[in-house]
This record gives C-alpha cells, sequence and structure tokens, in this order.
C-alpha cells in the first residue's frame, strides 16, 4: 500500500503544466510591461546559456537553472526582479547590480518601467553565473567495487 500511495504522491508532482508553459502563463497573464520585461529577460537568458532549464517555485517563480540556479525573475507592482543566486560572487563591471546589494550571497537586479536593459552585459553575468555553478559542482562519487 505505501509504494502505491508513494506513487501516486510522486505522480501529482510530475502533473500539471510543464514549468516553461508556467512561465508563458505568467508573462500573459502580467499584459503590461513586466510581463514583456520578464519575455525579454527570459530570451536573454535563453540566448546566454542554450542549455539553461526552466523551473516553477516557491508557488510561482520562474527559475533559470544550469548545474544550479542562476537566477530567479519575480515580477512586482513596481519592478521586475532578477535575483542571482551567487550575485556577490560575480565579477559586474557594468553595474547591473542594483539591488540586495549587502546580503553575502545574493545579488539582484531591479528593472523599473521604461529602463532598458545592457543585454550584452547582461548576458555576461548569465554566463558567469553558469560557469561559477559549473565550477562548484561536485564530481560524481565514485562507486567502491
Amino acid at each position: 500500500m505505501k509504494k502505491a500511495e508513494a506513487k501516486k504522491n510522486a505522480a501529482k508532482v510530475t502533473d500539471g503544466p510543464s514549468p516553461s508553459k508556467l512561465i508563458d502563463g505568467r508573462i500573459k497573464e502580467l499584459g503590461d510591461w513586466r510581463g514583456e520585461m520578464l519575455a525579454r529577460v527570459r530570451g536573454l537568458i535563453k540566448q546566454a546559456d542554450p542549455e539553461v532549464v526552466e523551473e516553477w517555485k516557491w508557488r510561482g517563480v520562474p527559475v533559470w537553472e544550469h548545474d544550479g540556479i542562476i537566477c530567479t525573475g519575480e515580477t512586482y507592482k513596481e519592478v521586475v526582479k532578477m535575483t542571482f543566486a551567487k550575485g556577490a560572487a560575480l565579477d559586474d563591471p557594468a553595474g547591473l547590480f542594483n539591488s540586495s546589494l549587502d546580503g553575502n550571497v545574493r545579488r539582484a537586479i531591479d528593472i523599473r518601467e521604461g529602463e532598458t536593459i545592457n543585454e550584452k552585459a547582461l548576458k555576461a553575468l548569465i554566463r558567469a553565473a553558469v560557469e561559477l555553478n559549473a565550477s562548484k559542482k561536485k564530481p560524481a562519487r565514485k562507486r567502491s567495487s
């Protein structure tokens, strides 16, 4: 009985729309500049890292991952916020980070209505986050014979 129950619960987790479809839905649901900006940021992330994996976490936050979290794409009334999970460890020569600057780990970019994005710098930051994640990736354990 327990195995059947576990299978049923596992099925619940995977049932429903994919994270990509949920992000599509969020963009459409916003229907304003925030949806347009989230779509634009998403496109830049995919250009910077074609192997990026989209996730939907914490009850409705778009998340982009590659060997760990790269960044999230939260939407608020006044801003679209890109929070980089390990942003404090990344070089930001263009000064894109403008929020969560006093934390030890994360850094964020708040984008307000009408602001433009330095696309080249943002893609470089995304690639740097991917490289950092890959460098921190734990090697596969060797099985003892």
